[in-house]
């Protein structure tokens, strides 16, 4: 029988040889289909009696990428209206359970299944493996093995939470399912969640082998009454007498597991994560059951976090729509793939150096350029440092060390730009360098080339006045550390072609980044939507909120880091800059607000800018241990406590105002995607992912409700919480920004 998704084929020994290769797909995948197809092939293994086990394994380069999410983001939310709530839970529930039976199916066919892994398998993708009774996996580096749905909002729900506590034991198992993590080869074999590491393209052979072993073996009961099978077609926990490695709930070291996980995870979660809360429950419930059972608490589990909206926002925003952003879905049609091999970068400080990096990584020429002959020998540093960390992590060598560094040339000559595909400034905040450099670097471009600045508040157009071609003058926004964050924002200026922007996102895509695209404003989209975090922190502090509650809120909504800490991250002393230099371009039409004279006072009164000098709003000892510094509470005359403030507001406002601020920014039609908007708040400042984006989130509040308490916020704190035209008209009509605004391929599963 021919199986669309799988080959299958029967040697002379009676072994079953199941090829998961999905036609028409680069990874295999887990889909109403493969889901299929599989059921049928258990069920010829167990019918057959001339099928003494059977080998799994992928025809592709991975074994499998886990289950398609693009289905899955359909499932999620609170449905369509067709169907009440309840017909909804049940069907999900039914329809979830069914992949769960299918697997334990497998487990309990009472014939041998040796997974051959011979590639990725995440997600459902492991969990397939798990209920095989014998995991092979290749020694590839490339190779990646876990459980990431905790990442996206959902948990395993092919019986990941129940098996691998089962395996190796709850202790080891958690910090995997609840953080995602995924792990090499070597270690999941260390671990005990693979049975043994061969080397590349031996997988079959050694899973063929350990089949003619375990088929060597006497046949036992089955429990007392039951079958007789062979041991190695029993799974552990379905053998008398296991027990959980490192023991269950009721045991002593097992309950200490839960009772400490649940403060930890209540402490980094702040309980914004159903998932992590979810995965946990169904660890601790399931493990003390049979298994069918545990699978059924786990389906139980799965179908509360599809109907919760916080897990379609994020499957959304963190899965389908960066995958689209990441494939070039905002990229222009019709213009010719380019590739840039030579690059220019202006500035080799932090930002500029980190560009080189990636810019290298990625098999360009680089050509690093500063004032000063030493500063962009600095910047040239900064790559090898993060070479010789990477070596000593076993991740690089000295060979590949050499052949990325021979690719960036430290230079104070503009014409080593000579032939430059693209030009990167990135120079200081000021307007009147900028436009010098641009002058004495542009005409070194070559005939296609473009040129970009790195600017992260000043306005594209204003910058393209100093270019003889402003329609080859784009904005690329980098975010420190750049080796690390995965956005660029490009903005378009009001001369800028598509052209340009299909370059630019070509390079983008050569560096392995994810592009959003947003058009031109003073602090564009993320600078501008970031600031209203750190300066409602400010405005905090000015009411006479102490600093340890305001930074406590801040990590309490979800954000990665607190208002006051952060803004110490990314410098007083360059906001200031920035504000000087906004104050200069609009002159009366300026509008100062509580943050400037706070700022201007630890910058220019008190010298304390931040991190990088050791004091800002927090001290930087010399032992490591920054702590608030304690003369700030005396500068702004802090008063009121935890008993004095509303904590559940202060965290609106945090929430709220950076959600106005994008919300204004699509009114504005500076953003004009809604993935643009949710996936590079996301990425691009950490706003809080659990919300799934700030638009997600106002959809999730819902437009009407939004807008009474922004009204309710505006009475209370000032206007920068009145709710803009489009938001009182979307409230009006009842109408989301996924159901206005999404594509319309999007708009069918909003």
């Amino acid at each position: 029988m021919a199986y669309e998704n799988f080959g299958f084929e029967v040697d002379g020994d009676g072994i079953a040889l199941i090829t998961w290769d999905m036609p028409d797909r680069s990874m295999n995948v887990l889909s109403q289909g493969s889901m299929g197809d599989l059921a049928d092939i258990i069920e010829k293994i167990v019918g057959d009696d001339a099928i003494k086990g059977a080998v799994l394994t992928s025809g592709k380069s991975a074994f499998c990428a886990g289950a398609d999410l693009s289905m899955m983001g359909g499932q999620a939310g609170s449905g369509d209206g067709s169907q009440s709530k309840e017909e909804r839970v049940k069907a999900l529930y039914e329809n979830n359970l069914k992949f769960n039976m299918l697997l334990r199916r497998l487990e309990t066919c009472g014939k041998p299944v040796a997974a051959a892994v011979n590639g990725t398998a995440l997600g459902g993708g492991l969990e397939v493996t798990l209920a095989c009774h014998a995991r092979i996996v290749g020694d590839n580096p490339k190779t990646q093995l876990g459980l990431p749905e905790s990442k996206v909002g959902l948990l395993p729900g092919g019986g990941g939470t129940q098996r691998l506590p089962r395996l190796i034991g709850a202790a080891a198992a958690l910090p995997l399912l609840l953080q995602g993590t995924a792990l090499k080869p070597a270690k999941a074999v260390e671990m005990g969640i693979a049975t043994k590491l061969v080397k590349p393209g031996e997988e079959v052979a050694e899973a063929k082998a350990w089949l003619k072993e375990a088929l060597s073996q006497e046949k036992v009961k089955l429990g007392k009454r039951g079958p007789e099978v062979l041991p190695a077609a029993i799974q552990p926990w379905d053998r008398e007498g296991y027990r959980i490695p490192g023991g269950g709930p009721q045991d002593k070291g097992g309950s200490q597991v839960f009772t400490i996980g649940n403060a930890q995870l209540q402490k980094n979660t702040h309980g914004n994560y159903p998932a992590q809360t979810y995965i946990m429950q169904a660890v601790y419930e399931g493990i003390q059951v049979p298994m069918e059972a545990a699978l059924r608490i786990e389906t139980r589990y799965f179908t509360k976090l599809l109907m919760d909206p916080r897990s379609k926002a994020m499957i959304r925003s963190l899965f389908l729509s960066m995958q689209e952003l990441s494939k070039g879905a905002r990229r222009p049609a019709g213009v010719p793939k380019f590739e840039v091999k030579k690059l220019g970068i202006l500035g080799a400080g932090m930002m500029g150096a980190g560009i080189a990096y990636v810019s290298a990584q990625a098999g360009m020429d680089v050509v690093l350029l500063d004032t000063d002959q030493a500063n962009a020998e600095k910047g040239k540093a900064y790559s090898e440092k993060l070479l010789d960390k990477a070596i000593s992590r076993g991740k690089s060598t000295e060979e590949k060390k050499a052949a990325l560094l021979a690719k960036i040339k430290p230079t104070t000559s503009f014409d080593d730009l000579d032939g430059c595909d693209l030009v990167i400034e990135a120079v200081f905040e000021n307007r009147e360098i900028k436009a010098e450099v641009t002058k004495k670097s542009e005409p070194k471009l070559a005939e296609n080339g473009i040129y970009g600045s790195n600017t992260s508040t000043l306005p594209i157009t204003g910058l393209a006045e100093a270019s003889a071609k402003p329609e080859n003058f784009i904005g690329i926004h980098f975010f420190s550390p750049v080796d690390k964050m995965q956005l660029v924002e490009i903005i378009m200026g009001a001369k800028t072609s598509e052209e340009t922007l299909a370059k630019a996102m070509d390079y983008v895509a050569q560096i392995r980044k994810t592009p959003i695209v947003v058009n031109d404003s003073r602090g564009f989209y993320t600078s501008r939507c970031f600031g209203t975090y750190v300066s409602e922190g400010i405005q905090m502090l000015a009411e006479g909120i102490k600093p340890a509650i305001i930074e406590n809120v801040g990590k309490m909504t979800g954000m990665p880091m607190p208002p006051l800490a952060l803004n110490d991250e990314v410098s007083l002393d360059l906001g200031y800059k920035v504000r000087q230099q906004t104050k200069k371009d609009l002159g009366d039409k300026y509008v100062e607000g509580p943050a400037d004279s706070l700022i201007e006072k630890m910058v220019v009164d008190l010298g304390r800018v931040g991190k990088k000098a050791g004091k800002g709003f927090y001290d930087y000892p010399e032992d490591g241990k920054k702590r608030i510094w304690p003369g700030l509470e005396e500068l702004v005359g802090s008063n009121k406590s935890t008993e004095d403030v509303d904590i559940e507001e202060l965290k609106k406002r945090f929430l709220y105002i950076q959600a106005l601020e994008a919300s204004r920014c699509f009114e504005e039609e500076v953003v004009t995607d809604v993935r643009d908007a949710d996936v590079g708040a996301i990425l691009g400042w950490g706003f809080a992912p659990w919300a799934g984006g700030p638009l997600s989130l106002i959809d999730m509040v819902g437009a009407d409700n939004f807008v009474k308490e922004c009204d309710a916020l505006a009475q209370k704190y000032g206007d920068r919480f009145k709710p803009g035209a489009l938001l009182r008209d979307m409230a009006a009509k009842g109408e989301s920004f996924y159901t206005r605004f999404a594509p319309q391929k999007e708009k069918a599963a909003a």
